[in-house]
């Protein structure tokens, strides 16, 4: 898949999120569901118990997480009982105490109590039908946390058989972080992942070496295991950067024929700021776990669909003329490439100073993509397109490229006509990124572009409306991207580099019409 390209800080710090503080979540969570309760413990610690489980005839679960290295999964997961977050080296609360509070409180401890801790070492113990695992680290905490929620329904009411599986987890559970560092290598993001520093090029690539790493030989396909894979971002990826590594994550799975089940959760780490991924494996004896359907979004479902359609010949309902279309693309690729040392300009001034050659190389990947295509079938050729770009175009920008045209690509074939095809695949965009209009984006160019191309049909009017989209641009305040950690007086009468980009592309395409 294409480059992620991230932040190497927090836009807040530590202090300011008040991740020590471990009453704040006692404080928060019940203003967020009123079945919550909070109770203080004998070590100081407090115990958040959501009273709307105490019906539940499954086996009861408790998580207990490390305060400063707070994770979504603990607030997210619906099944979870109580959860408390400790001081390290502090005195912890027992499983015999949380025990008695979920007891006094309604709970059913005939059924058994899980209690899963994050520590510094691993660590299972049981007593009187209580269960006690330590895992070391939040991203397996939350790895088994998914885990037990996506149990068979027989296996989560049985605490014989939970015990089984826990056991199975400690033993089998592998895992492999990767974190971006400050310094870039070949002017492209670099990471660190172990004692190694490497260079960034593509999700597909990191994700398929730590994948590879985590399996070591190749499985035999087809046997009796569900491979539990849970993704943890650190410091907060975007919505966008987590769906190209589940996507890829599901690929490479796919792709060896393993069964698997796949989730996800953030971390906030107070201990550093640097952003990256942690992945989690665990094979599963299927007997405690079914496999998960494939995620049926475009950035997965994509392949399939391209290769259903090279199955059988698809009819676009518009036709194209391989000529002019040859001749729109060149032109605005050429354009783009022109216009590259603009581009990096204006993105040294306001951001990283790579989107110029991202565009360029994209452009040029075009170019010569197009050189041995058929034109008059643009639907399947933009799916093959949009293979090779996602290899070789990075940035965030070349993931916004793709999945528009990975949309595009599906919208030919069913559209009346190209404006339509073009509104459906800017609506499917705009799920995958906060951005809108207004937020100094390449969607102050893109929107207006499309969205008056679609009224009017008339794409000289389109282009008149991007071009004061993007000259907004100058004026508005960043609320995304590196451009939004600047003082607004450093972007003002500069306009949004990917905006501009992508108005160079639409101007050379339209004026060879």
């Amino acid at each position: 898949m294409m480059a992620v390209v991230v932040e190497q800080t927090l836009p807040y710090s530590a202090s300011e999120l008040k991740l020590e503080d471990p009453h704040r979540w006692s404080r928060l969570f019940p203003l967020m569901r009123p079945s919550i309760k909070a109770f203080e413990t004998s070590t100081g610690q407090t115990l958040v118990v959501d009273t709307a489980l105490a019906e539940s005839k499954d086996v009861i679960l408790v998580a207990i997480g490390t305060v400063g290295n707070f994770s979504s999964k603990i607030l997210s997961e619906s099944h979870l009982s109580a959860f408390a977050t400790e001081q390290p080296g502090t005195s912890t609360t027992s499983a015999e105490e949380i025990q008695k509070i979920l007891k006094e409180n309604g709970f059913p401890i005939q059924n058994g109590v899980i209690v899963v801790r994050s520590s510094s070492k691993q660590s299972l113990k049981t007593s009187r039908g209580t269960i006690e695992l330590s895992v070391e680290g939040e991203s397996r905490l939350d790895h088994l946390l998914s885990l037990l929620s996506a149990l068979r329904p027989e296996v989560k009411l049985s605490l014989e058989k939970t015990q089984a599986l826990l056991k199975h987890f400690a033993n089998s559970a592998m895992r492999t972080t990767t974190s971006f560092h400050e310094k870039k290598t070949a002017n492209n993001p670099s990471v660190t992942h172990g004692l190694e520093i490497t260079e960034f090029n593509s999700a597909k690539s990191a994700v398929d070496k730590d994948l590879s790493r985590l399996l070591g030989s190749k499985p035999s396909a087809g046997s009796d295991l569900v491979y539990s894979v849970h993704c943890s971002d650190i410091n907060g990826l975007s919505s966008l950067e987590n769906n190209i590594f589940a996507h890829e994550i599901s690929e490479f799975l796919a792709n060896k024929q393993l069964a698997s089940h796949i989730s996800h959760s953030t971390i906030l780490d107070n201990q550093s700021q640097a952003r990256g991924w942690e992945i989690s494996l665990c094979a599963v004896p299927s007997i405690f776990l079914s496999p998960q359907s494939k995620p049926s979004n475009s950035l997965t479902s994509k392949n399939e669909a391209t290769s259903t359609a090279k199955s059988r010949e698809v009819i676009s309902k518009i036709q194209f003329s391989d000529s002019q279309v040859r001749k729109i693309i060149t032109a605005g690729c050429e354009r783009v490439i022109k216009e590259e040392p603009t581009i990096t300009q204006y993105d040294t001034i306001v951001g990283d100073g790579d989107c110029g050659y991202t565009l360029r190389d994209g452009a040029r990947q075009v170019l010569s993509f197009i050189s041995n295509a058929d034109l008059s079938k643009l639907a399947p050729t933009l799916s093959d397109l949009i293979d090779d770009l996602e290899v070789n175009m990075g940035g965030t920008s070349g993931a916004l490229y793709c999945i528009f045209l990975s949309s595009l690509a599906q919208n030919l074939r069913d559209a009346p006509n190209f404006p339509t095809a073009l509104k459906e695949s800017l609506d499917h965009l705009l799920k995958y990124t906060r951005a809108r209009l207004g937020d100094r984006t390449c969607l102050d160019c893109l929107i207006p572009f499309v969205e008056t191309l679609k009224e009017t049909g008339d794409s000289s009017k389109a282009l008149v409306e991007a071009q004061k989209g993007v000259e907004t641009t100058k004026k508005l305040e960043a609320k995304l991207g590196r451009s939004s950690y600047l003082d607004e007086s450093a972007t003002r009468g500069v306009p949004d580099p990917g905006a501009y980009g992508l108005l160079m592309l639409l101007e050379g395409m339209v004026g060879a019409q």
